[in-house]
């Protein structure tokens, strides 16, 4: 079979846990830092769905053919600005015209190997990028909400295998992961000293690998599956049997989404939550790319070049007990149908559909009925 003739395989997503309030969003200024990204792009679409002003904060794409920000336009309903999170000036006169209720601060430098290649990029980005989102949301006088989005890796991996809690110890051996560690300890102290006591609550998210529809990063295990069946080539892999926490991106922004709502409600919520996947998404990177390649079309491309002086750990796993006891939060699209629900985005992309509709009509198969918030398919098409 090839990528386009392979269907997408059936999948029923389970009723289970919380979703957003569409009626806490609607109406709401909120910004997206980092929203011409993977992740930033679907949460904008989401929110933009809800009724939120949404506006944005980000570099412009690096590649528009290959970007889901302009696949699905997702500038067209919101305010969006190209700023480096570099420029204190330029992020600083941002918030002044935004005047955001809520944020979600998901700008970043996200690649482990390209933060090995250029450390001082990652840092000034993550962390001192950072710190001028947080200055400039001290004068903001209608914040009530910030989520600042980490990852799974900033936690000192011992390389037990054991999942990880959010009381365990911070780290990082890589550039990236310590930027990020670095970023949590940031955010804490910033809430503690100027935010919390104005009574805006601020608070981090550690999602897991993430992946989906619209993902083409460079170094990336789903995007370099797509791009070797579209090419005809083989997926290289460097380590087939470390394990990642695989995450469909709608189950992390539904927790991220959940998380914001939930401490500006209630104020007792923890201000840092693992939102990760459970055990049975832990899957090793071969049995991943075995799959996605699968449902691309092209089950026999892979390759395996090991990297034995690697710095990233062979296991990484997060504990979500917390999210799903405070946020009613769960995988709606755990494992195996996370891959294929993102393989279908792909397939829907190579055949030339409109991926504004796909994308939106993807964030409706995710159980939210279009009704709910009044949109209409035929105006995105």
């Amino acid at each position: 079979m090839t990528f386009l003739e392979l269907g997408a395989a059936e999948r029923v997503v389970p009723a289970v846990g919380s979703a957003p309030d569409p009626n806490f969003w609607a109406g709401r200024r909120v910004l997206v830092t980092g929203h011409t990204g993977f992740k930033g792009s679907w949460l904008s679409l989401w929110l933009q769905l809800m009724g939120a002003e949404v506006w944005g904060l980000a570099l412009p794409p690096e590649d528009e053919d290959h970007s889901l920000f302009m696949l699905a336009r997702v500038g067209e309903n919101m305010n969006g600005r190209f700023v480096n999170l570099r420029n204190r000036e330029g992020v600083a006169n941002m918030i002044a015209e935004a005047r955001p209720e809520y944020v979600f601060h998901l700008g970043a430098q996200a690649i482990v190997r390209r933060s090995l290649w250029d450390p001082t990029e990652t840092w000034e980005t993550n962390v001192l990028g950072t710190q001028h989102l947080l200055d400039a949301l001290r004068d903001s006088p209608e914040l009530r909400g910030v989520l600042v989005v980490t990852t799974d890796k900033v936690y000192a991996n011992d390389g037990s295998g054991r999942p990880m809690r959010e009381n365990n110890q911070l780290g990082g051996a890589d550039p990236y992961s310590a930027s990020k560690a670095a970023c949590e300890m940031l955010v804490a102290s910033a809430a503690r000293c100027y935010f919390e006591p104005a009574g805006v609550r601020v608070a981090t998210a550690r999602g897991g690998n993430v992946i989906g529809g619209g993902d083409f990063a460079d170094d990336r295990l789903g995007p370099d599956c797509v791009r070797a069946a579209l090419r005809g080539d083989r997926v290289v892999l460097r380590r087939p049997e470390s394990t990642r926490p695989w995450q469909h991106v709608l189950d992390c922004l539904n927790g991220y989404m959940l998380h914001l709502e939930a401490m500006v409600i209630d104020p007792s919520t923890p201000r840092a939550l693992n939102i990760g996947p459970s055990p049975m998404s832990e899957i090793p990177v071969i049995e991943f790319a075995r799959a996605m390649m699968s449902a691309l079309g092209a089950p026999d491309r892979i390759d395996i070049q090991p990297e034995p002086d690697s710095v990233e750990a062979a296991r990484l796993a997060l504990d979500p007990r917390l999210a799903r006891e405070w946020l009613d939060w769960r995988e709606r699209l755990p494992g195996m149908s996370g891959i294929y629900a993102a393989a279908s985005w792909y397939r829907a992309w190579r055949a030339g559909e409109n991926m504004q509709w796909a994308t939106l009509a993807e964030i409706e198969r995710f159980d939210l009925p279009a009704a709910r918030y009044g949109w209409d398919q035929g105006a995105a098409a």
